[in-house]
């Protein structure tokens, strides 16, 4: 059963820069695609990036029109860490944000939440004016 264990939120100025973590207790096709979202109180996940952790290449990498630009999603094979970086934050990046996988392939999965059947427990991330 993989686990996925999200560190790295925290309380940040507007137009400052956090990077989250996201710890995966082994990368197999469980996690062929693995994805950042957040979800602030009364509304929907939002899916914000995915990668493929297994591709030697970033052709995977897609962001949601909201946070392209601003924030940037990697991995680290050998650490066994999928990283969310987020720069120029602003109040209404206020959210719990969640890392999660599945076995399918990203352009499959897409940004549903549905698709994702794997989920840690959630960074809280809060910005102030």
């Amino acid at each position: 059963q993989v686990r996925l264990v999200e560190s790295g939120g925290g309380s940040v100025q507007a137009v400052g820069s956090l990077r989250l973590s996201c710890a995966v207790s082994e990368f197999s096709s469980s996690t062929k695609c693995m994805a950042w979202f957040r979800q602030t109180v009364g509304q929907g996940r939002e899916g914000l990036a995915r990668i493929a952790p297994g591709d030697e290449g970033d052709g995977a990498i897609t962001y949601a029109a909201s946070v392209k630009d601003r924030f940037t999603i990697s991995r680290d094979r050998s650490k066994g860490i999928v990283y969310l970086q987020m720069n120029n934050l602003q109040p209404e990046d206020t959210s719990m944000y969640y890392c999660a996988a599945t076995g399918a392939l990203c352009w499959v999965a897409g940004f549903s939440q549905l698709n994702y059947p794997r989920w840690g427990q959630g960074t809280q991330v809060t910005v102030s004016s």
